[in-house]
């Protein structure tokens, strides 16, 4: 099957772990190619999700100016491009980039700004998602949620809590969920990636997210497989990722098909394109050739993308016209 020409969505995706060579080395010309092999890219194989979150550090150190923000933002841009996607949510912790000066809603207006660029230069469709983290302050989570608020509407779209969900409990950030089911605001959360179902089952009952980022421990407890499929939770799944992070030992361990099975809705995601030195395009040569997917389970998932993604209607159903023409010409 021709992945390269499918249309594509993708919802999980962190703007600063997919910066390519070529901006790196714009930004830096000191950082040579075999650096960026070993400072950008992880290994086939972390010791856990903390270790494989060691290297999004060197990228966060070139995204501390509006331009430098403007340039890795532009950058991922002609990475979905080449990839055919066709909408992206692009998410980022705006807190993590106020090194240099910036403020807090410079750093968000300088990526709003980008990504009305990137649509225009590529005509690729995207939202973004600010993210808190887990090892932040309940302030922080506030402060994050109330950046969501402030920019709703104007390619913001929705609100994610990332980081080392192992090392650190839900604890500080249950106000700013519950300031975001307040305020009506779109939310997804990490869970279910470093630690197990009761990771999970925690998440749901305190941040109320509508998706799941990875979820794929979810699979250890039938009852919560079923929670899911009962009440439309989306899982955001990574596949490469996940065994990078030793969530599975090796990519033949994954509960992806499992999942798929089971009727849950669910997406194929990239997560971190640098980190994970992977495209689309290559997570969906990785899953046929496991698990031996057509091109009808791409499809249902990129379908169920865009109907959790965080768009109006009128988006979703131009998206979805586009996906199934899409599909009826790639053989």
């Amino acid at each position: 099957m021709d992945f390269a020409s499918l249309p594509k969505i993708e919802l999980h995706l962190h703007l600063d772990c997919s910066l390519s060579y070529e901006v790196v080395h714009f930004l830096n010309p000191r950082i040579t190619f075999e650096e960026y092999r070993q400072s950008f890219i992880a290994p086939s194989k972390c010791t856990d999700l903390a270790d494989f979150i060691t290297r999004a550090v060197k990228g966060i150190e070139l995204m501390q100016s509006t331009e430098e923000l403007r340039l890795v933002t532009l950058d991922l841009f002609k990475q979905l491009k080449k990839d055919q996607v066709l909408y992206a949510e692009i998410r980022f912790a705006p807190l993590l980039h106020l090194e240099g000066g910036l403020k807090s809603h410079e750093v968000v207006e300088a990526v709003i700004e980008a990504t009305e660029e990137g649509i225009r230069k590529t005509g690729v469709e995207a939202g973004i998602i600010l993210c808190t983290l887990r090892h932040y302050s309940e302030a922080q989570s506030l402060e994050t949620i109330q950046l969501v608020e402030q920019y709703m509407g104007n390619r913001v779209v929705g609100f994610d809590i990332a980081a080392d969900e192992a090392g650190f409990p839900i604890t500080n950030h249950i106000k700013a969920f519950a300031y975001a089911k307040e305020k009506g605001i779109p939310c997804t959360a990490h869970a279910g990636e470093a630690k197990g179902a009761e990771s999970v089952w925690e998440t749901l009952q305190n941040f109320h997210p509508a998706r799941i980022g990875h979820g794929v421990r979810s699979a250890e407890d039938p009852a919560l497989l079923h929670f899911l499929k009962q009440q439309a939770i989306h899982l955001e799944v990574c596949p490469t990722s996940n065994v990078q992070t030793n969530v599975f030992d090796q990519i033949t361990d994954h509960t992806l098909d499992q999942i798929y099975s089971s009727g849950i809705s669910m997406s194929i995601n990239t997560d971190a394109r640098t980190i994970s030195n992977v495209s689309l395009t290559d997570e969906y040569a990785k899953v046929e050739r496991v698990f031996g997917w057509d091109k009808e389970h791409f499809l249902r998932c990129n379908l169920e993308a865009v109907r959790h993604a965080f768009i109006s209607p009128e988006l979703k159903k131009r998206l979805t016209r586009e996906l199934i023409a899409g599909y009826e010409i790639v053989t």
